[in-house]
């Protein structure tokens, strides 16, 4: 069989992958906190018909004959640039600007976390903040006040995460309201109190590698071996993006970049049939010799 044969169709499927990516990117267009991804290929081995040669005997080098034997997929990468940030005047939206995600969990504990860019947030009846998974967003324990009135939070290496919560009521005082600044710093306000409780803050956690992190669903990453391990901090501080309260993060799919590779490989699907196509009356003109 013709070699041509097999790489048209290795084309045709590295291609079908690609349109994969790219639906999948326009799928998402809407998406909070989505992150887009491009299917990049390599050449697979060549055969080689003769190899190269040196000069000798007052003759040039020869240069070796290999003929390539097709395409595939070397990597899908994820593209983790940020999204624009949209506006939606609500209290319990936060993007965050720059680098960092947010610290979810599926219980109280650092077990199982997740970390995400999607900041929609809400509380339930128990008072938990927690995203629209029903997933707890863990930040640090309030510690106390520094010398100039500044709160000190429970965030230092080997700090244990929590989960936040804005209780209902405490020791028989009724919530009454509650705020998290830009900062991620979340107080509430009880019947009798005259200033805000600090009940905690929104930890944010960054990676060496974030297009390392696999994708999980629900606009959540976990970490792979290609990640890096968790460095946490704090909003504004060390290298964090900053949270911007009443904002979300959208996708950052480009849809006129992806449009534009969307034809590019349809074209390039269509070439590669019409190798298959090519090959298959060449096989054909072969066959009919014997007539």
């Amino acid at each position: 069989m013709l070699r041509s044969l097999y790489a048209g169709v290795s084309g045709m499927r590295s291609f079908q992958t690609k349109m994969d990516v790219i639906a999948n990117n326009i799928a998402n267009v809407n998406t909070t906190g989505f992150k887009s991804s491009r299917a990049m290929f390599q050449d697979m081995l060549s055969q080689t018909i003769s190899n190269a040669q040196g000069p000798a005997n007052g003759l040039g080098g020869v240069n070796s004959q290999q003929i390539g034997l097709g395409v595939s997929v070397s990597t899908i990468d994820n593209i983790m640039t940020g999204g624009p940030m949209q506006p939606t005047n609500r209290d319990l939206d936060f993007a965050i600007e720059g680098d960092g995600f947010f610290t979810l969990s599926n219980d109280d504990t650092e077990n199982n976390l997740v970390y995400t860019r999607d900041g929609s947030f809400g509380k339930d009846h128990l008072g938990n903040l927690v995203n629209s998974s029903g997933l707890r967003i863990m930040g640090y324990a309030f510690d106390s006040l520094d010398a100039d009135g500044n709160p000190q939070f429970l965030n230092n290496p080997g700090d244990v995460l929590i989960a936040l919560v804005i209780p209902n009521d405490i020791e028989g005082q009724q919530l009454e309201s509650y705020h998290i600044d830009g900062s991620g710093v979340v107080s509430a306000k009880y019947e009798g109190d005259t200033d805000m409780r600090i009940l905690g803050k929104i930890a944010l956690t960054r990676f060496s590698n974030p297009g390392g992190l696999e994708k999980i669903g629900g606009n959540n990453y976990r970490i792979s071996n290609n990640s890096g391990e968790p460095v946490r901090g704090e909003s504004g501080l060390n290298g964090f993006g900053l949270i911007r309260q009443g904002y979300l993060e959208m996708s950052n799919v480009d849809l006129a970049n992806e449009f534009t590779e969307m034809i590019v490989t349809s074209r390039a699907y269509q070439a590669n049939s019409r190798s298959i196509t090519t090959s298959d009356e060449m096989l054909q003109e072969l066959i009919n010799l014997k007539r």
